[in-house]
């Protein structure tokens, strides 16, 4: 991957999360970061 296509996947990404933010509201971000935190205490725990 070369660093033109990572930045602008990442602006993508960001660009993403600011429209989601914006029409829904925090708490869906909220609510994937807990289930995206316990997901990877699952995977520390198997690994």
């Amino acid at each position: 991957m070369t660093n033109q296509i990572s930045l602008w996947l990442g602006g993508l990404l960001l660009v993403a999360i600011a429209v989601d933010v914006t029409l829904f509201g925090p708490d869906h971000m909220l609510f994937l970061g807990k289930r995206l935190f316990e997901l990877i205490d699952w995977l520390a725990f198997w690994r």
